[in-house]
């Protein structure tokens, strides 16, 4: 062991984990726990603030059992975005429930500041469009709806924060409070080209500035853990959103690099470099990554549901035992027998960002069973990523191959059949985790094991497995066709 091991702490929707890297990207160690979910009513998701933060730590004390702290270099924290989690800075526990990113209980707030013309203005300077997706209607939710946040607002002891910045937080023992421009960027307060909070915005969703953290890069010295908590103090050196990450982890650091994680949500950016990105046909301009205080940008599309559909066959219909099911049983049949899935749980996001759109499965017939919906389910992935192609395209930001991650791209049929669709080649790393991977390479960049991140893909990344289009255009214009259909009916 040496003292250039990086942990990883990767506080995603359904699990947290924590992951040990060496320099050469090889893993040390990790440890993992699913993440409850909490639906307290349609369209609400929740999340148990501390439950996140004693898995979190569990997992790492679980890791560094193994290696030990003092091997440690730098922590490097991902995270899922847009979820918020409210606590009182004199206990430092949470408040309430963190509302979760798939939330939608905030869509008549921003119907209502749609209607008062607010969204131009809004886009212009976030990027962002109003939606429940983003932070800043759920922090007003939190101080309309819930006695303990409002009180803790009135003694100025209220602390708002994404889920990264809880976990530095709870880290240093209360000693830090920020977040990093990439998380800060999904907010709705923070503009694309301020280095700070917004007045104007803080004061259109009426979130107290004073209860916001400070915003820093995603590399460099960002705060030292309680000495207690793992024996010895370890610096923080890199912090970003989980989508950000993973774009860092599959080294598209030059403008025009595209990569797809298809996770709980499917998540497609492209980098901008320093062009602020603007988008009329209704993706997202966001912060990739900052460093020594200069932005890349990226341009991306959010879909809601990808693999959480997948966990909702498992789960709910209990059609499949385990999502690596759903390989075999889309083989097992030629085609889906024309049933289509339009996977809107949580509303649909880009391109349509339809909050109130809901679930179809459409193409029923006495022949469909488990076999033709599993490979519905996992043609819905093809179906929504092209709806995403066609925007970027439309924005001038046409994908000439796509890099793919998270766990549903493990599915080598999933990964076959978007090639087809896309007609794009498709790549994948052999190790699919690439989150983990970008926050492990900013963490490198932050503690000066590598002068950039440049340096570290070339030295963190392995190989990449590709897929080549195979599908005819008969057959693909006859998908796309059902394809649009269902999302007419949705």
């Amino acid at each position: 062991m040496s003292k250039d091991l990086i942990l990883v702490l990767d506080a995603g929707t359904t699990s947290t984990r924590a992951m040990l890297f060496a320099r050469d990207g090889s893993v040390h160690g990790t440890d993992q726990a699913e993440l409850t979910q909490h639906y307290p009513q349609p369209g609400w998701v929740e999340h148990d603030a501390g439950e996140i933060w004693e898995h979190t730590l569990a997992c790492a004390q679980a890791v560094l059992a193994k290696a030990g702290a003092e091997n440690v270099a730098a922590i490097g924290i991902t995270n899922q975005r847009e979820t918020v989690v409210a606590w009182d800075r004199e206990t430092g526990e949470a408040l309430t429930h963190a509302i979760v990113w798939q939330d939608r209980r905030t869509a008549d707030f921003c119907t209502e500041l749609k209607d008062a013309g607010h969204e131009p203005m809004v886009q212009e300077q976030t990027g962002l469009l109003l939606d429940p997706y983003f932070s800043g209607t759920k922090m007003r939710w939190m101080l309309d709806n819930d006695d303990a946040v409002r009180a803790a607002a009135g003694r100025g002891t209220l602390a708002f924060g994404t889920v990264e910045c809880w976990l530095v937080y709870k880290l240093t023992g209360g000693a830090t409070h920020v977040s990093d421009a990439s998380n800060a960027s999904r907010t709705l307060l923070l503009p694309l080209l301020g280095a700070d909070w917004s007045d104007e915005l803080c004061g259109l969703f009426g979130v107290p500035r004073k209860a916001l953290p400070k915003v820093v890069d995603n590399a460099g010295t960002i705060g030292v853990t309680d000495p207690e908590i793992f024996g010895s103090s370890i610096p923080i050196t890199g912090l970003a959103g989980d989508q950000q990450s993973a774009t860092i982890g599959q080294g598209c650091l030059s403008p025009g690099d595209s990569k797809a994680t298809y996770g709980t949500g499917a998540f497609v950016l492209t980098n901008k470099g320093q062009e602020v990105p603007r988008s009329a046909h209704r993706l997202l301009g966001t912060v990739l990554y900052q460093l020594g205080g200069e932005r890349t940008y990226a341009l991306e599309g959010s879909v809601f549901v990808a693999g959480s559909l997948v966990q909702w066959l498992r789960d709910a219909l209990r059609i499949i035992g385990s999502a690596a099911e759903t390989e075999e049983l889309a083989r097992s049949v030629e085609d889906s027998g024309q049933v289509v899935i339009v996977p809107a749980l949580s509303g649909l996001g880009a391109p349509h960002w339809r909050s109130d759109a809901r679930g179809v499965i459409a193409g029923l017939s006495f022949a469909s069973g488990r076999p033709q919906i599993a490979r519905a389910a996992l043609e819905a992935m093809a179906h929504q990523t092209h709806d995403l192609a066609e925007a970027f395209a439309a924005d001038g930001a046409a994908w000439t191959s796509l890099k793919i991650d998270g766990g549903m791209s493990a599915n080598n049929w999933m990964a076959q059949d978007l090639a087809g669709v896309m007609n794009l080649p498709v790549e994948r790393p052999e190790f699919v985790e690439t989150t983990a991977l970008g926050a492990a390479m900013l963490a490198g960049v932050g503690a000066g094991i590598f002068e950039s991140l440049e340096e570290a893909a070339q030295s963190m990344r392995g190989d990449i497995d590709h897929f080549t289009p195979e599908m005819d255009d008969e057959t693909r214009e006859q998908r796309l066709a059902r394809w649009r259909k269902a999302l007419a009916a949705a």
